[in-house]
């Protein structure tokens, strides 16, 4: 049951979300200013509220941490290779390389928070508050890489930092880490405005996601985003899983770990792919598939 009570409300609220967009309930204009309210407002909120508020009296389990971003590393350079193997033109490749390994954080909070609880969105946290920038580095880096553009390491990086530091993702995590470790507790009204405020943001999310999801270049590039999902969903997990064992990452920090390495393509791809001259209709084609294939993926990590 602990499958369906996770993932049905999820899926559910993504057909909706699909199903108010051709009803013409909503339309583009609606969803890019969801999409703005849930990711610079509503989730930071959320993140800050869960985090701040839960207890690091242990510390952060740096085990997890470390092989966690050791998974992703591998899979960034394993999709690099993969790239040049099979061929992938450079308009794709940096569109395609971030299919591999960038995540959709919405999702796997749902999906934690619904199986895992409060002490798993703990984890979760921590852990997007150190993949984000990392996984900015890896994207930033191959979209220059295969531009064609003469872009020097100082730039990458520059570009890679302002990403970072204008993530209100990441912001929200570290806000929330701070806030945990020098005060912990929320005074009861600001918890119930908090608590208010977050509510809004896992169905905002979750109904943009499925209003955005849009089967427009998928046949055209069906093989590529099929190979990107096979990485995602399955050769990603099985490094995590590997990288878990040699940390001997186990508990509520090995569950957290295989769900979130299991989560499908996030739509944040098409946003950078089409500032930076990657083929956005391959980011959509790969969010598409990976968010349908995700179903199968979450379902063994839940009964792992």
């Amino acid at each position: 049951m602990i499958v369906l009570d996770s993932l049905f409300p999820i899926f559910t609220l993504l057909l909706l979300g699909w199903f108010l967009r051709r009803q013409k309930f909503t339309d583009a204009s609606f969803l890019n200013t969801a999409d703005r309210l849930t990711y610079y407002i509503f989730f930071p909120i959320l993140l800050f509220w869960k985090i701040g508020g839960a207890s690091f009296e242990n510390g952060i389990d740096w085990s997890f941490c470390i092989a966690s971003l050791l998974t992703l590393l591998v899979m960034f350079v394993l999709s690099t290779v993969v790239i040049k193997l099979f061929g992938i033109s450079d308009f794709k490749a940096g569109s395609f390389s971030q299919s591999c390994y960038r995540f959709n954080s919405y999702i796997g909070f749902v999906i934690i928070l619904n199986s895992l609880g409060e002490e798993g969105v703990k984890y979760f946290g921590v852990l997007i508050g150190f993949a984000i920038p990392l996984i900015n580095v890896f994207a930033v880096s191959l979209l220059v890489w295969f531009s064609g553009k003469k872009v020097n390491y100082s730039q990458r990086l520059s570009l890679a930092a302002r990403a970072m530091v204008s993530n209100p993702l990441i912001l929200g995590c570290l806000a929330g880490v701070l806030y945990s470790r020098a005060v912990g507790d929320f005074p009861l009204f600001i918890d119930n405005s908090l608590r208010l405020a977050s509510m809004i943001a896992l169905p905002l999310a979750l109904i943009s996601i499925g209003g955005s999801l849009t089967f427009a270049g998928v046949k055209g590039n069906l093989n590529v985003s099929l190979l990107a999902s096979v990485l995602k969903l399955i050769v990603l997990p099985i490094l995590g899983w590997s990288f878990f064992y040699f940390f001997n990452v186990t508990g509520i920090a090995f569950k957290v770990g295989i769900l979130f390495f299991t989560l499908p393509a996030s739509p944040a791809i098409h946003v950078l792919s089409s500032q930076m001259n990657s083929d956005t209709q391959l980011a959509s084609s790969t969010i598409v598939i990976s968010t349908i294939l995700s179903i199968f993926s979450l379902s063994v990590a839940l009964l792992l």
